[in-house]
């Protein structure tokens, strides 16, 4: 699956995926969106939508 495009996903799909990425590949939010090459305001609107926030200390949408 091609992560760059993760934003047009399904919000609940982009979710999973993203956490995933989170917990395996990057340290932080910061890390992600550099990595994979996404507007981190989308990203952080896109979880919002669901009542989800980034959460530093467990690296991961909550």
């Amino acid at each position: 699956m091609e992560v760059h495009n993760l934003l047009q996903l399904d919000s609940r799909i982009a979710l999973g995926i993203i956490n995933e990425r989170l917990r395996l590949d990057c340290d932080s939010m910061e890390e992600l969106v550099l990595r994979y090459e996404l507007d981190v305001e989308a990203l952080i609107s896109k979880m919002g939508d669901l009542g989800y926030h980034y959460d530093p200390i467990t690296n991961q949408f909550k």
